[in-house]
């Protein structure tokens, strides 16, 4: 049975307040509308639910079991709005340990000061979030990805500790910092093709390698070394003046960031479009 949304919500009030006047003020309309919602809802049920005297109204039976439910009703109506607008101020970013830690994590602060209603949540690993409100950042092969939802194509480098003397670096023998990956279906870090596009094919190299470019970075760090890895990742660092760049060419690889279902999601809501474009422009800088 089809009733009217207004006629149920002057119902409940009155029936709530005991009152048409007061269920008028509460709803911003007449005692004279509410009484007509009121005796519409009435008509289409074919019951009384209110006793009327003169300046008093009170429930009958029926009208005190149908208050019941609407009240009910509308308070788990509530509920649900407001988990869900609760639900859309929060995105849960799901992305690798590396990006987390060494782009997304230390950029947090600007983007709370630039947009104080979002809050972001953001947690490692690979599985894609059920949550209705998770941003999945990926790294994968690029063929194997759709390219609208590609946000980065990456590109790698030699960079070195910014205490150490690259005057000479290619005149001996060197350990070089890279990484092999866990997921064994990711193309390797492109290190021969670095080495032959910059005329050092013949540079005499010790490899080290670990299984997240973040502990080849850290290493670097530590033991003023020379790692070869994104080109993503070390930005900051070399903003900061921890890291130097090389004098040679970065290299594209086959390996990409990427948001799976990216314009999809940034359908979901305005909080979700304005962090992917965020995260983008994070990356791109």
């Amino acid at each position: 049975m089809q009733v009217s949304l207004q006629a149920l919500k002057a119902f409940e009030s009155a029936a709530r307040l005991g009152s048409f006047k007061l269920a008028a003020e509460e709803l911003s309309l007449t005692p004279t509308a509410i009484s007509h919602h009121v005796g519409n809802l009435e008509n289409r049920l074919n019951v009384d639910l209110f006793y009327r005297q003169v300046r008093k109204i009170s429930l009958t039976e029926t009208g005190e079991r149908l208050a019941s439910a609407i009240s009910n009703g509308f308070r788990t109506i509530e509920d649900a709005l407001e988990e869900v607008s609760a639900a859309s101020r929060v995105i849960k970013i799901t992305t690798t340990s590396s990006l987390a830690a060494m782009v997304l994590i230390p950029s947090m602060q600007a983007f709370a000061e630039k947009h104080p209603e979002i809050s972001i949540e953001i947690s490692t690993g690979e599985s894609l979030e059920n949550h209705l409100y998770a941003l999945p950042i990926r790294y994968g092969t690029v063929s194997s990805v759709v390219a609208s939802d590609i946000i980065r194509y990456e590109s790698f480098n030699v960079y070195a500790a910014a205490r150490l003397d690259m005057s000479a670096w290619t005149e001996q023998a060197i350990t070089l910092l890279s990484t092999e990956w866990k997921n064994k279906n990711l193309p390797k870090p492109p290190l021969q093709t670095w080495l032959e596009e910059n005329g050092l094919a013949r540079l005499n190299i010790q490899l080290r390698n670990f299984d997240q470019e973040i502990f080849g970075i850290q290493e670097a760090l530590a033991s003023d070394g020379l790692v070869f890895c994104s080109s993503t990742l070390v930005r900051r660092l070399i903003d900061a003046k921890l890291l130097q760049t090389l004098p040679t060419q970065s290299v594209q690889s086959d390996l990409c960031y990427y948001i799976p279902n990216k314009e999809q999601l940034k359908c979901r809501n305005r909080h979700m479009s304005e962090l992917i474009n965020w995260v983008e422009g994070q990356l791109n800088q």
